[in-house]
């Protein structure tokens, strides 16, 4: 497609569209030339940007659907995904098998690059830091296997000479984000301390959307061969989960504190609660959720060009500001995306007493 002064404007299919990446990621590319396609399962709900997009409401796993939203892109960013409050059959066929249609339709239309989004999940508990991307893979429950099977995908595309730049952020917030953060911005705006696993005086890197926004239009437009590897994508400027997370209790001007438990009876606790469908968190979060869990960045910076503009209470305010401006818009709502919040469960009974 051409703009108005006849320039080509590179077509990319962003895969999860109506996502919480997606939706960063689309506003992001528009603002820089880009003509976008978004394919997701659900419906596009975002008025200030749907006119000026393709939308393609389809499902990563049917090959038409795939077929119908590529022809004609010159790039692919794979967001979409399964996340891990799905059941393990939706994960695995979504995660896994999505991502070998993605990959495969796109090399097949003939798509130069191909950015795939998988997480820093695939590293699952790991025993040092920081975490590095040559270290052992070894995803935790469906999810974390899952994104490990994903990048096994992605680099058997790669070796049949598609160009495949394999990004793994840490926890992504922003505008949009919900899920597992509206517990700790609910609370807050409520008047609440907030519970904590462990001491809280771990380090738990976290990422701003548009610091991975820019680390993926880097690896759309660098060289092909600066770009066809795997990156590490996180925050340079984090402090202990207390530090960081008492920043948005502090902002919210209710004088609560963060207030730690000790690690082995809430996992105990949360496990329990999980099996029995009441916990607001899954295995992944609340096992790490107490230990140092951060990345080295030093090689997206330096064959990127990666330069994170937020820190970590930089990106939770960001967040936080954008949940009290929207709140209203998701006061009754519950889901187990990263755009809703997600159900507070047994923690909703005893948030009073906090």
């Amino acid at each position: 497609m051409t703009d108005m002064n006849g320039q080509d404007r590179p077509r990319v299919l962003v895969t999860g569209g109506a996502g919480f990446l997606g939706i960063n990621l689309i506003r992001y590319l528009y603002a820089r030339g880009y003509d976008l396609v978004s394919l997701d399962v659900a419906d596009f709900t975002y008025p200030d940007v749907a006119s000026r997009i393709t939308i393609v409401q389809g499902d990563i796993r049917v090959q038409a659907d795939v077929e119908r939203a590529t022809a004609g892109c010159a790039y692919v960013v794979h967001c979409a995904a399964a996340l891990p409050l799905y059941s393990a059959r939706d994960i695995y066929t979504t995660d896994v098998e999505g991502t070998r249609m993605v990959l495969k339709i796109a090399r097949r239309y003939g798509v130069e690059r191909v950015v795939h989004i998988s997480s820093t999940a695939v590293y699952g508990i790991p025993d040092h830091h920081p975490l590095l991307e040559d270290d052992r893979l070894e995803g935790v429950g469906p999810y974390g296997q899952a994104k490990v099977q994903a990048e096994m995908v992605a680099l058997d595309e790669r070796a049949r000479a598609l160009c495949v730049p394999i990004l793994r952020p840490k926890s992504f917030i922003g505008p949009e984000r919900l899920g597992v953060f509206a517990l700790l911005y609910d609370w807050a705006l409520d008047g609440r301390n907030f519970p904590m696993i462990g001491s809280g005086d771990n380090r738990y890197q976290l990422l701003d959307v548009e610091d991975l926004c820019e680390a993926i239009s880097l690896c759309l437009t660098l060289p092909r061969e600066q770009v066809n590897d795997t990156f590490n994508i996180g925050a340079k400027d984090f402090a202990t989960m207390r530090e960081d997370y008492q920043t948005v209790l502090n902002y919210a001007g209710k004088g609560k504190k963060v207030v730690g438990f000790p690690a082995a009876p809430a996992i105990w606790g949360l496990r329990a609660l999980e099996s029995m469908g009441l916990s607001p968190l899954y295995k992944w979060v609340y096992e790490t959720a107490c230990s140092d869990s951060f990345v080295a960045i030093e090689k997206a910076e330096s064959v990127l060009g990666f330069t994170p503009k937020y820190s970590n209470q930089d990106a939770l305010i960001r967040n936080f500001q954008w949940y009290i401006a929207n709140r209203h818009a998701f006061a009754e709502a519950s889901g187990i995306s990263h755009r809703l919040p997600w159900k507070q469960g047994a923690l909703g009974l005893i948030k009073k007493f906090f």
